[in-house]
């Protein structure tokens, strides 16, 4: 088992956790206005407390002094994005990725179902996973979906395959489904960088 969304700071990731919950309590509350005009008041303090100190940009491209790594600010696998699900990466036998994650509210496209565009965003992941290793990055060359049915909102495994590897690229297939069986299924090419090719 491989867990990549670990930090090395860890006051943020717990901070990531709360906005998560609060990133789905303000999509189902039915709280009435009073509540929710106090609410907003709380969250805009805790807005100004935490942008007294910003960093410059994006997370991933900030220089890396204080140990936290690069992917903290994924949007999959980042503690220390709200906006993440996240997974835990999981390897199997013959070299199968995969991943249990639950996915609500905040991920909703059509009503009760995920949206596709998340659904490419974690099979993107998954199947990168594949051809990804420590040291050796790999990217995405192609992506290419089809949606078998709608995926409900809730728990669901994604997991991935490597069909096969020609030189730079790593062909890969992968899935998500749930207990009803296969929702998407998806082919991607993924690649490692020049710099990376040794």
């Amino acid at each position: 088992m491989t867990a990549n969304n670990g930090s090395d700071a860890p006051e943020y990731e717990p901070l990531a956790q709360s906005v998560r919950r609060l990133i789905d309590a303000t999509i189902r509350t039915e709280a009435g206005a009073g509540t929710v005009a106090a609410a907003k008041t709380h969250i805009d303090c805790a807005v100004e407390q935490l942008s007294e100190s910003l960093m410059p940009g994006s997370f991933g491209v900030r220089d890396p002094v204080d140990g936290q790594p690069v992917t903290s600010g994924n949007v999959m696998i980042g503690a220390r994005n709200p906006v993440a699900p996240p997974p835990t990466i999981h390897r199997g036998a013959g070299g199968v990725v995969w991943t249990e994650i639950t996915l609500g509210a905040a991920y909703e496209g059509p009503p009760g179902h995920v949206h596709g565009g998340v659904c490419a965003l974690v099979l993107d992941h998954i199947l990168g996973a594949t051809a990804h290793e420590p040291g050796r990055p790999a990217y995405t060359g192609t992506l290419t979906l089809r949606y078998v049915r709608g995926t409900p909102l809730g728990l669901v495994r994604a997991e991935a395959w490597v069909d096969r590897v020609e030189g730079v690229k790593t062909f890969a297939k992968g899935q998500i489904t749930d207990s009803q069986g296969i929702t998407v299924t998806a082919e991607g090419v993924f690649i490692t960088p020049r710099g990376d090719r040794h």
